[in-house]
């Protein structure tokens, strides 16, 4: 059988402001922040994750907060909008929520189901769908019950620059199966049950620009590292000049760019978020790489604070 990601790892973005994104995605979307690290290549910067209960694979947005960041366009060679899905039957709770916060939002159709499309405070493009599938979480926070929830991701939909080629890629190299077709976007599938529908607008796009309000990137699923060294393989088998082998502590990386000019990375299941901290503790304190660990004071100087906070609309 030919190799299979199960869907996506992570997404990862760029924004502003470090307090701001807290309050966002764990004030009003209620997801934990499970870790609180830094840009391993720019320790100035951290690096945010946030997810269900533990940031499972499939769950986990991650952020590199950067308050003299340019603004970002979203464009081709871009994660267009990012998917979380949401219980069934939860969609007026979360319509209710948006409203709450001063969230505008829109209602789409889109291939038989319906979407909350929104932006964050930086002009990240997000939407939230209902299915049944992909386990519940068990994370609650603020006034967003663990029925509530959001799962994790539904997908994402893909902005390329060459579409064509964007779609062969995800199709004979990554093994998800074209599965509709309407209204210019081409639906894809992943054997997982988190973050498993991509959509990908079938005609060109002109290309974003980089900057809060951009993704960075999009990380698919290797079960392990024997599957991740196989995944390596093929990829630079494929012709798309995969990276070496990056430890990111959490789970292993390579990162290739695909023919339509998105950042594409695959990544590790295991070892997961818990690793340095207990379930208890996640996302509390700034955890550090080894070799960073001797710069703690200088890098802790230089972050802004962050706290995850209970914002007034829910007291």
């Amino acid at each position: 059988m030919t190799q299979q990601t199960a869907g996506i790892h992570h997404i990862t973005a760029f924004v502003k402001s470090a307090q701001d994104n807290v309050d966002f995605y764990a004030g009003i979307l209620g997801l934990r922040l499970v870790k609180k690290t830094i840009n391993f290549d720019a320790p100035e910067v951290y690096h945010l994750y946030f997810g269900n209960e533990v940031g499972s694979p499939g769950t986990a947005i991650t952020f590199f907060p950067w308050e003299t960041a340019r603004r970002g366009r979203v464009g081709g060679g871009q994660v267009g909008y990012t998917t979380f899905l949401v219980p069934t039957g939860s969609m007026a709770f979360w319509e209710e929520r948006l409203n709450k916060f001063g969230v505008e939002y829109k209602r789409v159709e889109r291939i038989h189901e319906t979407y909350l499309q929104f932006t964050d405070r930086d002009g990240l493009q997000l939407e939230l769908v209902e299915r049944e599938g992909g386990p519940a979480s068990k994370w609650a926070f603020g006034g967003v019950p663990a029925d509530k929830a959001i799962k994790g991701f539904g997908g994402a939909i893909l902005y390329s620059v060459a579409p064509d080629h964007t779609m062969a890629v995800l199709e004979k190299l990554m093994g998800l199966t074209k599965v509709g077709e309407e209204n210019g976007l081409v639906r894809f599938r992943a054997h997982g049950d988190l973050g498993n529908v991509i959509d990908v607008n079938a005609e060109p796009m002109p290309r974003g620009a980089g900057g809060a309000g951009t993704v960075h990137h999009i990380a698919w699923r290797a079960k392990d590292d024997q599957d991740h060294r196989l995944w390596q393989s093929r990829v630079a088998q494929a012709g798309l000049q995969p990276t070496d082998i990056v430890d990111r502590q959490y789970f292993h990386a390579i990162y290739f760019r695909e023919p339509g000019e998105i950042l594409f990375e695959i990544a590790t299941d295991p070892p997961g978020f818990e690793r340095d901290e207990p379930f208890d503790a996640l996302g509390e304190k700034l955890m550090l790489p080894e070799w960073y660990e001797p710069h703690r004071a200088q890098i802790e100087q230089g972050l802004p604070p962050i706290t995850v906070r209970v914002l007034e609309e829910d007291k």
